[in-house]
């Protein structure tokens, strides 16, 4: 079956087509026909600015979803009852918040239960808000949110849903990793922080002078500064001030050609300190740094292709048999988690559900809130107080790749970036301030 649905999925074919497609012609049993495949919604920027990330999160849901599939699919109606299989159903919300929530309305029209998306912590929170007030609505059509790269800390703290699920670690998480290397480098004695001039940017900024007193008070903060998003075209004049203000190191949330731009005017300029990045690693992000961020850019992700581990590795190779053109290199491990936690949740809820009886939301969503699932050597617990996810963290250097810890490059880019720190879960879990209303 598997063999088949990639062989479809590569014709064109959707994969609500091709799942579809599978169960009929490979006779799986009459009972299993019964059951339409369940509904999963992405609802992502998949055309526009963000295009190619939309579509990097739509083959990674694919490979899970297949993987799912291949071993039958989820008990949803009961022990006894046949299984469903999942259908991935693309939705294309442009980029834009307005286009998400249109999106939302057609999906829960549509019978889907399930939404995914993450490329927008804004998009997120209007997401929450609309998911919460329709599931007050409309008890009967209650649908639950899974939420794989949106890291606004509010979205698991003040906002905080009983709908929704966050499987990426939250900026705040990712500061922290970062600064477990930062506190390390006791050469190290000024920096500079830049950001991007939105919401995310200015949080970066805070939670890093919040750290930056906890873990290195001794470090000075050469300067801050906070510029348009995805406007600036020449960063000379930035990396100027900073190389004037005397600082070692640059710490940054921005990501796309606001970073590639900011690290190779440093390079074009001198400046030859390390730049702390949440998305160095990032779609595209690699090819267009290029040899300015060999051992200067650092990155931190749940995972990297280069965890010097035999599972990561199988992991690694698997996707990219799976999806072999180098423009289609870039896999998430928690992407695959979260599919495989909904997975064991469904089953969960589903043993103890009466024959037939339509899926019940609310038993799922308390079983995702136990879940703990294991892939690729790595293992993730979702934590019920504010349905943050608690992974280990890792953080990378940009290198070539064949240097001693860098087997694999990034997008055929021929850089990759070398494990320098690893963090447990708990290392890098963080407090709430979730008050979350319970069902």
């Amino acid at each position: 079956m598997f063999i088949l649905l990639t062989r479809f999925l590569k014709s064109g074919f959707s994969v609500p087509c091709a799942l579809l497609f599978c169960v009929c012609s490979l006779g799986l049993g009459a009972s299993a026909q019964t059951l339409p495949p369940l509904k999963l919604a992405l609802i992502e920027g998949l055309s526009g600015g963000n295009a190619n990330g939309g579509e990097a999160v739509f083959r990674n849901l694919t490979w899970a979803v297949e993987r799912v599939n291949a071993r039958g699919g989820v008990a949803s109606a009961g022990a006894a009852a046949p299984k469903q299989l999942l259908a991935l159903e693309r939705m294309d919300s442009k980029g834009q918040t307005e286009e998400a929530l249109s999106n939302l309305r057609l999906a829960i029209d549509g019978g889907t239960r399930f939404v995914l998306q993450g490329n927008s912590s804004a998009t997120a929170a209007a997401l929450i808000d609309a998911i919460n007030k329709h599931n007050e609505r409309e008890p009967e059509r209650r649908v639950l949110f899974l939420n794989y790269s949106a890291v606004d800390p509010a979205l698991t703290n003040e906002k905080c849903s009983f709908w929704h699920f966050r499987f990426d670690a939250h900026a705040d998480m990712r500061m922290a990793a970062l600064m477990q290397v930062l506190r390390d480098d006791q050469s190290l004695k000024s920096v500079y922080l830049i950001g991007q001039d939105y919401s995310f940017g200015q949080s970066v900024l805070r939670e890093a002078k919040r750290q930056l007193t906890l873990q290195r008070p001794d470090i000075r903060i050469a300067g801050e500064e906070l510029h348009p998003l995805l406007r600036i075209k020449d960063f000379a004049p930035y990396i100027a001030k900073i190389k004037a203000s005397g600082a070692q190191a640059v710490i940054t949330g921005n990501f796309s050609a606001d970073l590639t731009l900011l690290v190779k005017a440093a390079k074009e300029a001198g400046f030859d300190g390390k730049f702390y990045t949440f998305y160095g690693n990032a779609l595209g992000a690699p090819a267009a740094i290029g040899e300015a961020g060999v051992g200067r850019v650092l990155a931190v992700a749940d995972w990297l292709p280069n965890v010097p581990t035999k599972a990561s590795e199988s992991f690694y190779r698997s996707f990219r048999a799976r999806f072999a053109q180098p423009e289609d290199d870039y896999v998430h491990l928690r992407m695959q988690l979260l599919v495989e936690a909904l997975a064991q949740a469904i089953d969960t809820a589903g043993r103890t559900a009466k024959p037939g009886a339509a899926i019940d939301i609310v038993a799922v969503a308390k079983a995702l809130e136990q879940t703990q699932v294991t892939l690729a050597g790595q293992t993730g617990v979702m934590r019920a107080l504010d349905h943050q996810f608690q992974q280990p963290l890792v953080v990378g250097m940009m290198e070539r790749q064949g240097t001693v810890g860098v087997p694999f490059d990034v997008e055929g880019s021929g850089y990759g970036f070398k494990v320098v720190k690893t963090l447990g879960a708990q290392a890098a879990e963080q407090s709430s301030t979730c008050k979350m209303q319970r069902y």
